[in-house]
């Protein structure tokens, strides 16, 4: 609620009127994803993402050092909230350090404040020291962090995250099957590994190069420069940090090591908060949100959950678009033609997946086609919402620029 109260879409510290704070309560607190995953999936997160989002409010009111330290009580309760530390850092480090701006927005070297970064260091160290000291104590420091980045595991999950590397993956494997048909390849000397084996396991790909855990580091540290770059270079106070904030949760999302499907909230709850402040934001919203909830279908997979799913998914989906389209009923359509057929596309996906292939002859022989599909066509969805944020960051940034000018 803390959120609901200090984020607002033109001006931070200024609270949402009555009708945007109700919708965007309503889209945190029944999110679709975090209520499967953290109570049925049994997950339980939920007070995690409570955490960040009280973090966030917090830097939204200036209180920059309750900020900090709520985000290094959560990062060290669970490492993935690590994809989003860049953001806070160069953030508090722009914001909270330097003490004064010039009329451009550009920084006042002269400003910086030496005892503010140590107010920070010290916040940062006293919580590592707590969660990490006894660890340290007993010499099991190596044991833990081979715990929490487990690269032996492979590049993907026994189900695929919808993101680039699944899109990659498919590629692969749809290039084997015609260098099979074609007699192009030699069976013998395919990779006995299989990437939907549904074991968690490293392997090969049969065509394409294989992916190793330094290549996907430099991809996700590619991806997430941009907007690191933007928030430091081009500062548009808390609501900029929440954009790179989302940018950088999605792009850790979209070219990580071994990510789980999951991880998807990461970036869709904050991008909440955006969403009832601009109608482009919302647009990005429900598509990341539609694709993002989607793909976590296949965690609920026994058949008395078929209908909870789909009923729990299509009420916030329902709502979610009709209560943000009201919203904005000022504005362009959120849709245009190509994503409207892309969302609409989910309804026979689903009814393929789970009505149809059952009953076909090619469940005993490709047994994965429900899931890579389901991967496949998310990403997809996920890629694009990805992509237009960035524009959106990007084109917002000339914008500003050329109105300064």
């Amino acid at each position: 609620m803390r959120c609901c109260k200090c984020i607002d879409g033109k001006k931070a510290g200024k609270e949402l009127t009555e009708k945007p704070k109700f919708i965007l309560s309503v889209l945190l607190l029944w999110n679709f994803g975090l209520l499967i995953v953290d109570h049925i999936h049994f997950q339980y997160n939920g007070f995690l993402f409570g955490l960040m989002l009280l973090s966030i409010a917090r830097l939204f009111q200036k209180r920059h050092l309750e900020g900090a330290f709520l985000f290094a009580v959560l990062l060290h309760f669970k490492h993935i909230y690590l994809y989003v530390a860049p953001a806070y850092g160069i953030y508090l480090l722009r914001s909270y350090c330097f003490t004064a701006n010039k009329p451009d927005g550009s920084i006042q070297w002269n400003s910086f404040s030496s005892v503010r970064l140590i107010s920070l260091g010290l916040i940062v160290f006293l919580v590592s020291a707590l969660s990490l000291g006894p660890f340290l104590a007993l010499n099991q420091l190596p044991q833990v962090f081979s715990r929490l980045f487990p690269f032996k595991r492979g590049l993907c999950h026994a189900y695929w995250a919808p993101n680039f590397w699944a899109l990659y993956n498919t590629l692969d494997k749809v290039l084997s099957v015609i260098g099979l048909k074609l007699k192009l390849l030699d069976p013998n000397k395919i990779p006995k590994a299989s990437m939907t084996s549904g074991l968690v396991q490293q392997f090969q790909h049969t065509v394409l190069p294989s992916v190793t855990p330094l290549a996907t580091l430099i991809c996700t540290l590619i991806a997430i420069l941009p907007s690191i770059f933007c928030l430091w270079f081009k500062p548009q106070g808390p609501r900029g940090f929440l954009r790179c904030l989302v940018l950088c949760a999605l792009s850790s999302f979209m070219f990580g090591w071994h990510v789980h499907e999951k991880a998807v909230l990461l970036a869709i709850l904050p991008m909440s908060l955006l969403s009832v402040g601009k109608a482009g934001d919302a647009s990005i919203f429900l598509i990341l949100t539609t694709a993002g909830h989607y793909s976590l279908f296949p965690l609920l997979f026994t058949a008395p959950e078929l209908p909870i799913k789909i009923l729990l998914m299509l009420l916030f989906t329902i709502y979610s678009i009709s209560s943000l389209k009201t919203l904005f009923r000022k504005e362009k359509p959120l849709f245009n033609w190509m994503e409207t057929f892309y969302l609409l596309g989910l309804g026979p996906l689903e009814v393929f997946c789970e009505f149809v292939f059952p009953f076909t002859s090619w469940k005993l022989t490709y047994s994965f086609i429900p899931l890579l599909l389901t991967s496949a066509y998310c990403a997809v969805g996920i890629t694009y919402a990805w992509f237009r944020l960035y524009v959106s960051v990007l084109t917002d940034l000339t914008v500003s620029k050329t109105k300064k000018q």
